[in-house]
């Protein structure tokens, strides 16, 4: 990349406000006083909503920011971007938070956007910036001097980044830098340099010591490496545009690392076919492409594969984080995936992070992933949950903590610990690593334990030894602590928009009626999160009870194995009875791609799915709460906590 930077287009100031946001569309230049207040927490899903992520090429540059919501508006349309001529987009905190999809940045690039200037960026949205040449700055000083005509030299862009990126940045991406780099051949189980390091480390901090690049020197927190990876996987939405960006990158064929640890999955968009919004707009030879770049990868490669239904139902084997955890990854590995809630496998104690499909490609080739060496957030909860608080009550309240709402957290890896964590299952410890992916951190991870060693032997008849080196030293180094009460904890909800808008249940001002009530995904669709639907369900029908009549309650299993589990436990029966709508494995409503979805901007939904944008599923409205509290509402017609609505059924003598 050249020394300085000139940038002759304009600038994008994502207001708040969508008066200011249309008179920039018309043609006008504002400046940043008079942009007024910018909005914070721009996500992924409203850069480039789902529905337009049906290609994986420039032609994405159609649609960048078309789901943005300045107030209740989106003002944004189809080529605005493009034909605007704007180069620098400019935003607030926690930029392109969400799902960590390559679509959003390649779509900005593809319409013209060069520089985004923002108070924060989400770590996963700015690593894919680097690696496909959009520069990024939390300096809005740049500002004035591009508007002055001044050229900006390249190093204003490699300020506080670590060496390697900066190489990357300079050389115009990963793929660039990759061609020319030395990528030897990883040697399985062989310890890094710093594996016999003597200061205390975290367990995150000896998992990457032992992958580390032969020619990485010694590390500090913040320096940018390349790890060996033990698991590699991407899913249908990305499959193709990884293959795309590997076959420009390395030709055709490639020659693949270890074929037999690179997993692809068919789980996104396996319910298309069910969903409003790709029916009724016509979205559906889109998805068929996508599909096909997906299952050419596939043919061609002899990697492995899940798919969908053998038996020619509607659905997948089940959602990739989901099988991660019960079919592939082990204590002490590295895994690396296509989506922004690959750290559902850190309830295992293994290394788990989502990656872009630059970074995915490069990893099939060369083994190795790029990532910074993080700092460490502990989270110790002590005590015990009361009966009804779940691992998801515990996120949500999180969520809602100043620290973690003004993106303190972001890249931290959430270290969890203390006797309530130790008493979860490893579903329940799944939920906690899952929506680290909301937190805005780099990973969750629980430290391996005997729960651990029961689950792998069986789950997946694997009889494993956890190590002594597989949990964090006496005296590591965290870059804070937080310490939770759990008797203190209640039932959570989050209100609309954002995870991070938590509230107790107990304070609901006004009842609030629901239209759908939607259980499932890959943060609760487990066997424990099914276990929880069905006590409140059989519940229910012991008093006579079922969905409410104006309500309906989609429960979607995560996987085929949890299906047969409940098929085992008699829970469909029970479901049956209840009035339930049963989804086969995929993502479904919650990539707002399958049943469950709003269609319209009324309705009400209350979602046990981890996050919930604008847009995310449907139109409507979207609570979050945990699965007791969305089949209790679900019986209810509207939101309530199990214990309120068995004690208002008691209170009438049912």
């Amino acid at each position: 990349m050249e020394d300085t930077i000139r940038f002759d287009g304009r600038m994008l100031f994502l207001s708040e406000d969508p008066a200011i946001v249309r008179r920039q569309l018309a043609g006008e230049s504002v400046t940043r006083a008079e942009a007024g207040a910018l909005r914070d927490n721009v996500s992924t899903d409203e850069i480039t909503p789902v529905t337009v992520m049906l290609t994986y090429d420039e032609r994405l540059g159609r649609y960048p920011y078309v789901g943005f919501k300045a107030g209740n508006e989106t003002p944004i349309g189809e080529h605005d971007v493009r034909r605007g001529g704007f180069q620098i987009t400019v935003a607030g905190k926690r930029y392109g938070k969400g799902s960590s999809r390559e679509s959003s940045p390649l779509a900005e690039r593809s319409a013209g956007i060069r520089l985004i200037v923002a108070e924060s960026f989400e770590r996963i949205y700015q690593q894919n910036c680097d690696n496909i040449g959009i520069l990024t700055t939390t300096d809005f000083g740049v500002l004035g001097r591009i508007q002055a005509g001044e050229a900006i030299p390249i190093t204003e862009f490699l300020k506080g980044r670590d060496a390697l990126t900066q190489q990357i940045i300079r050389s115009g991406g990963l793929l660039a830098f990759s061609k020319f780099a030395d990528w030897p051949a990883p040697v399985a189980h062989a310890d890094g340099p710093n594996a016999t390091a003597t200061p205390p480390r975290t367990l995150v901090e000896k998992i990457m010591a032992r992958r580390l690049h032969p020619a990485t020197p010694g590390v500090e927190h913040g320096d940018g490496v390349f790890v060996r990876v033990d698991w590699r996987f991407s899913h249908d939405y990305f499959t193709g545009m990884c293959a795309h960006l590997m076959h420009r990158a390395f030709g055709e064929p490639a020659a693949l690392h270890d074929p037999a640890r690179i997993i692809a999955f068919q789980d996104h968009l396996v319910l298309a076919a069910h969903s409003h919004p790709h029916v009724s707009q016509g979205l559906l030879p889109g998805v068929a492409h996508l599909t096909t770049g997906h299952r050419d990868f596939v043919s061609r490669y002899p990697v492995l594969a899940h798919g969908e239904l053998a038996t020619g139902g509607d659905g997948a084997d089940g959602i990739c984080h989901a099988l991660m955890a019960e079919r592939y990854a082990l204590p002490g590995q590295i895994v690396i995936g296509t989506d922004s809630h690959t750290p559902h496998a850190g309830a295992l104690g293994c290394l788990a992070f989502g990656a872009g499909a630059t970074d995915i490609a490069n990893s099939w080739v060369t083994g190795y992933v790029r990532c910074k060496v993080p700092q460490t957030l502990r989270i110790e909860i002590e005590g015990t949950l009361a009966p009804g608080v779940t691992a998801k009550d515990v996120v949500l309240h999180l969520l809602r903590l100043d620290t973690i709402r003004r993106g303190d957290a972001i890249g931290l890896v959430f270290e969890y610990a203390g006797s309530a964590v130790r008493a979860m299952s490893i579903d329940e410890r799944a939920t906690l690593t899952n929506m680290v992916a909301e937190l805005g951190g780099f990973t969750g991870i629980v430290a391996p334990d005997e729960k651990t060693v029961a689950f792998l032997k069986t789950r997946r008849g694997v009889d494993f030894v956890v190590e002594p080196w597989m949990t964090s030293d006496e005296g590591a180094r965290y870059r804070d602590v937080i310490r939770i009460d759990a008797g203190s904890l209640t039932p959570m909800l989050a209100r609309p928009g954002d995870p991070g808008n938590g509230v107790a249940l107990a304070d609901l001002a006004s009842p609030v009626a629901i239209d759908i009530a939607y259980g499932g995904s890959c943060t609760a669709g487990k066997r424990d999160d099914f276990d929880a639907y069905h006590d409140v369900l059989a519940w229910g029908v012991a008093h006579g009870l079922r969905v409410a009549q104006r309500c309906s309650l989609f429960l979607q299993f995560g996987t085929m194995d949890v299906r047969a589990y409940c098929e085992e436990k008699g829970y469909l029966e029970t479901f049956e009875a209840a009035g339930v709508t049963l989804v086969m494995p995929g993502c479904g409503a919650c990539a707002n791609c399958g049943p469950g979805q709003s269609t319209s901007a009324e309705q009400v939904t209350i979602s046990a799915i981890n996050r919930n944008f604008p847009g995310r599923s449907g139109p409507g409205s979207v609570w979050l709460a945990s699965p007791y509290t969305v089949a209790a509402s679900a019986l209810a017609g509207r939101i309530v906590g199990f214990d309120e609505l068995s004690a208002s059924v008691a209170a009438e003598g049912r």
